[in-house]
């Protein structure tokens, strides 16, 4: 398979990066038929973002620190490696954010989650609904998110969220330090659900929109749901796919 190499900035990275390049050389992303990103998760969402265009698989080496979208880094026999690699296919939200006063939205995919925050001392006060229907008519809180399965080990599992089985067609909609109602703790959702938030009280207690790097400024509205029109494809070592991952997580320490 043909690779093209893309790297975070970190030195460890680029080294990385250098060294693949020099052994196995190296293809131009758009004639490449896999994407090798080093880095951690962060270097991986910012190349799913970058080149979700090309729709080509997309194949990680952690040369971070967590690392869980991301495969051991190894330099030996790289090639075998991404024959014998797993495809998990994702789909990613759309997010579509209203500021204050705007006739039009800002649009914006996340691959993890979309998530409310509070910008200020003042508790946000949001409305939600879900296909339509008003589920929530005021939750009082720090924020609130929608997680893929993807992403409901990261921030969403920080939050108490519910982790997701990759395959699962299901999104996870979870409160950020819920003060009223005091009991409520989230829901699990079909995945093509519409998510909607409303900002109550949108100038005594501002709110942004952060869809995984791409925050969004002093909402009033926000829409979200499942893009299912667009499939990214992440590669991993055979016997540790992403679903293998998520399940090992519910059992760690």
């Amino acid at each position: 398979m043909k690779a093209a190499f893309v790297a975070s900035a970190t030195g460890q990275a680029r080294q990385a990066r250098d060294r693949l390049a020099a052994r196995y050389g190296e293809t131009p992303l758009d004639q490449a038929d896999v994407i090798v990103a080093l880095g951690g998760d962060g270097a991986m969402l910012d190349t799913l973002h970058r080149h979700m265009d090309l729709e080509k698989p997309i194949y990680g080496m952690n040369c971070g620190s967590v690392g869980f979208l991301m495969n051991e880094y190894q330099e030996e026999d790289l090639p075998g490696r991404l024959e014998r690699a797993q495809e998990s296919l994702l789909h990613p939200l759309r997010m579509r954010a209203w500021g204050r006063g705007a006739a039009s939205p800002l649009t914006a995919l996340a691959v993890n989650e979309v998530s409310l925050l509070r910008e200020s001392r003042q508790a946000a006060k949001l409305r939600i609904f879900v296909d339509g229907a008003e589920r929530l008519p005021e939750l009082i809180c720090d924020g609130a998110l929608v997680s893929t399965p993807a992403g409901s080990t990261a921030y969403n599992f920080s939050a108490h969220g519910p982790i997701l089985p990759i395959g699962a067609a299901l999104l996870a909609l979870t409160p950020i330090s819920a003060f009223r109602p005091r009991r409520w703790r989230g829901a699990v959702l079909p995945e093509r659900a519409e998510v909607v938030f409303e900002v109550l009280e949108v100038e005594k207690r501002p709110v942004s929109a952060v869809a995984d790097m791409t925050e969004i400024r002093d909402v009033a509205r926000v829409e979200i749901r499942s893009a299912q029109e667009v499939t990214l494809r992440l590669l991993f070592d055979d016997g540790h796919g992403l679903d293998e991952r998520i399940l090992r997580e519910q059992f760690a320490p």
